[in-house]
């Protein structure tokens, strides 16, 4: 099985990476393609992470690759976590609220709306390439924000290509809760053991309850 990420330049590939090395007897990957335009970014984070699976055995390969029509083609999984214009322009949303008193950032408010206006043809575009080359059902997953939107914009213009958007909001808030619940003093709650029950994307998250069993 092949998995592609679009971003893999990123700095939360090494810890995607090491999700699947820790779930290889659950997740049969053979082919990770890592593809960024940021050659020099992909060459640091991408040979750091064919370094972690090395050390692990090698149980699945690394490709490194500024193609993303390549990356994509076979593909059973897309992942996408990229940001349109970099560093410098998620600076430029988040001063453009701040210099008109409005709040939001990234995600949400002017900054998170030009972001989204930058970003979503990106992200259609990575669905038109999935629909033309990766495997017939195969599954993007967006984690790149303003993540409500650009899921929102899957799920209307993309409805062919199957879709979904993820965040950490929920397992942060719920780690953060646990932190506050006891019912034995000094008991640390398993993780497992806690459901919370979240509505929403990223920021725009609401939380309807709580149940440990």
């Amino acid at each position: 099985m092949k998995v592609a990420v679009i971003g893999g330049g990123s700095t939360y590939t090494p810890e995607l990476v090491n999700g699947f090395l820790d779930r290889v007897n659950e997740f049969s990957l053979n082919e990770l393609w890592l593809m960024d335009i940021d050659e020099h970014r992909l060459s640091i984070v991408g040979g750091f992470t064919q370094r972690m699976v090395q050390a692990r055995g090698s149980p699945f390969k690394v490709v490194l690759t500024t193609d993303q029509r390549q990356s994509v083609a076979g593909s059973r999984y897309v992942i996408t976590q990229l940001r349109v214009g970099q560093m410098r322009a998620r600076r430029a949303d988040e001063y453009l609220g701040q210099r008109h008193g409005l709040i939001g950032q990234e995600t949400t408010g002017v900054g998170g709306m030009a972001k989204a206006l930058r970003t979503i043809p990106v992200i259609l575009q990575i669905a038109s390439d999935m629909r033309e080359l990766a495997k017939p059902g195969a599954l993007l997953v967006n984690f790149t924000n303003p993540a409500g939107l650009v899921t929102q914009a899957l799920d209307q213009y993309a409805l062919d290509v199957e879709s979904v958007g993820v965040c950490n909001v929920p397992i942060t808030a719920k780690m953060e809760i646990l932190k506050h619940v006891e019912f034995e003093p000094g008991e640390r709650i398993d993780l497992k053991r806690a459901e919370l029950d979240t509505l929403g994307l990223n920021h725009l998250s609401w939380h309807r309850g709580f149940t440990v069993v």
